[in-house]
């Protein structure tokens, strides 16, 4: 990668791993349903005035718009409420990898090396022995709700998928302005229109600060950088930044709020990171395997 896209590209990694700790300062008095909501609907409200609908069938839009704005970011921001710490919630939404692996398998009919294989199974294991030694950092109610936010991830990449949008943020914009409905309909399903002027009531600088701070660095900011490297450089390139995210929220959670891991969940911490950078790192090509792409590619021109 180019020096100014890798500095661009860590900056965002930094940013979504703080983000972590912003929701949980989002949700400390508010919510996390109804402060997710004013999340998407900061982010979206300005720039669809500017940016036209992505060329692709309303479903598709309106199933992102509700996968990534409930399943993915109010599950999300509801586990830490539920009693996960941000840092682990950061960790654990990254087993989206994990279940993104399984479904390519199942559905999709791609391959499995044993490289991909190995390190699934020790992000697993590791996953498991950072919820056993929990230090009170993790809950069961924690754990199942940041488990369906990383299913939903894997649903929101098939759903792009299958979309065949070439306006990849257009259609993330637009996505974002439909998550604010269901977000505020299920909060109002579970808690009653009460929850609403709760949030009106108990609403302070601190909580706008978190939605300001997932509205524009998080969302636009992160995502449209994001998007312009997907679009430049190849995912095997891009995909191992992505371990940087959890890094930067156990961090950023341990200097705001003092969260700390067990000695035994910062072993599992870096097992797992292991684990997960053997699926997302591609092994570089033998010399022999070189030799035949350029052989290859030398028949191909000839």
């Amino acid at each position: 990668m180019q020096s100014r896209d890798l500095f661009l590209a860590i900056v965002v990694m930094v940013i979504w791993g703080v983000n972590f700790t912003m929701i949980k300062l989002g949700v400390s008095d508010v919510n996390p349903l109804i402060a997710t909501a004013a999340r998407f609907a900061l982010a979206a409200t300005p720039l669809v005035l500017f940016i036209s609908k992505p060329d692709t069938h309303w479903l598709y839009v309106v199933s992102y718009g509700v996968v990534f704005g409930v399943g993915v970011w109010g599950m999300a921001s509801w586990s830490i409420v539920a009693g996960l710490s941000s840092g682990m919630s950061s960790v654990l939404l990254t087993t989206n990898v994990i279940f993104g692996m399984l479904v390519g398998v199942l559905v999709f009919k791609e391959s499995l090396t044993r490289r991909k294989l190995i390190g699934g199974v020790l992000a697993t294991i590791a996953v498991g022995l950072s919820i056993v030694t929990t230090n009170g950092n993790v809950t069961l109610l924690g754990v199942l709700l940041i488990m369906i936010s990383a299913l939903s991830w894997v649903a929101m990449s098939i759903i792009i998928k299958v979309s065949k949008t070439q306006e990849p943020f257009a259609f993330s914009v637009w996505g974002m302005l439909v998550a604010p409905i269901p977000l505020i309909a299920l909060a109002v399903s579970l808690y009653s229109t009460d929850v609403i002027f709760q949030a009106w009531h108990n609403w302070s600088w601190s909580t706008s600060a978190a939605v300001i701070f997932q509205a524009y660095p998080t969302s636009l900011f992160g995502y449209w950088v994001w998007n312009k490297m997907l679009l430049k450089y190849p995912l095997s390139v891009i995909s191992p930044l992505h371990l940087l995210v959890p890094l930067a929220a156990l961090i950023s959670g341990y200097v705001v709020y003092d969260e700390s891991l067990s000695a035994s969940q910062l072993v599992s911490c870096a097992l797992y990171l292991i684990g997960i950078s053997l699926i997302v790192v591609a092994p570089k090509p033998s010399s022999q395997q070189t030799k035949k792409q350029g052989i290859s590619e030398a028949v191909k021109q000839a």
